[in-house]
Order: C-alpha cells, then structure tokens, then sequence
C-alpha cells in the first residue's frame, strides 16, 4: 500500500496556463488535485474542468488579503474578522461546487499584528459556519525561511492552538517539508500530530523540489505514513526542478503510482 497523492495545480504544470493543468495532471495519471486560490475563476468552470479530466479536488485556501502586497493570511489579524468571514463564505460557496471537503486557513504574518486569540476566535465561528456543509477548516505550520514572520510555524505551537479551539472540523495540514525545516524529526511530528492531521503535503529540502533526494527519507516516510493508518491524500507541492512531467520520475523509482 502507499497513500494518496494529489497534484498541486499551483506548483505543477504549471509550463501551461491554469485551466488547461487538470488535463495535464490526468495524462500523468492523477485522480486528485488542490491549488492554492480558485477564486479568479469561476466555480462552474472549475468544476467543468475536474469532471471532465476525472479528477477530485482536495483542498485549496480561503482568500488570504492582499497577496501582492505581502500578506499572508488574515486569520489571526485585527480588525480584519468580517473580510475572514467573508473569505470563509466564499470558500464553503466554491466547495459545494467543487466538492473538496477541506479548506486551508492562513494565520498572517507577526510582523502585521498577528493575535492567537483573534486566530482562535476567528477559526471557532469559522469552523461553527461551514459545519453544515461538511466542512473542515485545516492550519498549516510554514517555515519562517521561505515565509518569513509567519505567526504559524511550528508543529507544538499548531497542536496548542487546535486544543484551544475544541472544533472537530479544524484540524492540521501537516507539511514534511516546513516540518523538517523547522522542528527536525518529521518522524516524532507524524506521531505527535497522528490525532489531528487531515491533510498532508510534501516537498524536498532544502530546495523544496522533488521527493527524490535531498534530507528525507521519503520511501521510509511513506511507509511511516501508510502505517500510520493514515487514509487522506498527501498534497505534491514542490517546484519542479527541470520540468513537471521529467520530475515525476520519482514515483517509479518509489514505487509509487497516482492512479
């Protein structure tokens, strides 16, 4: 057995424009994807090019502010709770379109005011909100490398936090590659977040490219994984080093099929 993957549209194939990647996904053999943002398209059209290419949809983000202006979520940020709102509505009205399940909720950067307690608050009345529509809301350490100041950024301050929140539909995203980079021991992090992971993703550090070389183990972590008894899909969310289609060859040399 090995478990699930799931191409992510805004890191693959990304050689072609965003509509056309879910018929490049399915010509490599994939059956499920996530992206970052659906929002710049339209929920039908969406839905279109997933039926039509055979392909699930995981998860993608709420809308998460201003982007190009450097933020980086606005969950835990003052002030901004009727925009969360607002981002949590449009996200749950996508999802019944599109039929993912899970939803990726960004906290914000430190540097920009980020609160806990607005965080919690914010994903209590989150999660109270889309709960008839079968809804989980995920948060999701990311390293302070890649994304500096990020007020999420470590495995035990996420589990502390999901504690607080007592919401059976918020759970954790639980990224190998941000793990390794900020906790070491991925390991330890599978077992201590075994109760609450919903979704995971991978990447290679340190250059976050394919899972076929650099400081993981990923056959072994595979195998970690599917004892683990865990039954969700792991997200591919690396940048291809020289090209989507020539990088997948990792699956073979793992022994690891997308269909």
């Amino acid at each position: 057995m090995m478990p699930r993957f799931a191409a992510n549209l805004s890191f693959l194939f990304n050689e072609v424009p965003f509509p056309d990647r879910f018929t490049a996904a399915a010509e490599q053999g994939f059956k499920a994807c996530e992206f970052m943002f659906p929002y710049d398209n339209e929920a039908a059209s969406l839905r279109q090019r997933l039926d039509a290419n055979g392909l699930g949809l995981v998860l993608f983000n709420t809308a998460q502010g201003n982007w190009e202006a450097g933020e980086r979520g606005i969950a835990a940020m003052p002030g901004r709770q009727a925009e969360f709102d607002a981002a949590i509505m449009q996200a749950a009205g996508y999802a019944r379109v599109l039929g993912n399940k899970l939803v990726h909720v960004m906290a914000g950067l430190e540097t920009q005011g980020a609160s806990r307690s607005i965080f919690i608050e914010n994903l209590r009345r989150g999660a109270d909100r889309v709960a008839d529509d079968g809804l989980t809301l995920v948060i999701e350490p990311i390293n302070t490398r890649d994304m500096p100041e990020y007020f999420l950024n470590r495995t035990a301050q996420a589990l502390d936090i999901l504690a607080d929140v007592g919401r059976a539909n918020v759970g954790l995203q639980f990224d190998l590659y941000h793990r390794h980079i900020m906790d070491g021991d991925v390991e330890a992090g599978l077992r201590e977040a075994k109760a609450v992971i919903r979704h995971m993703q991978i990447a290679s550090p340190p250059d976050r490219g394919e899972p076929d070389k650099g400081e993981l183990d990923f056959k072994r972590l595979f195998d970690v994984i599917d004892r683990s008894g865990y039954g969700g899909y792991i997200g591919l969310e690396y940048k291809p080093r020289a090209g989507t289609v020539p990088g997948l060859s990792w699956a073979k040399a793992l022994g690891v099929r997308f269909s």
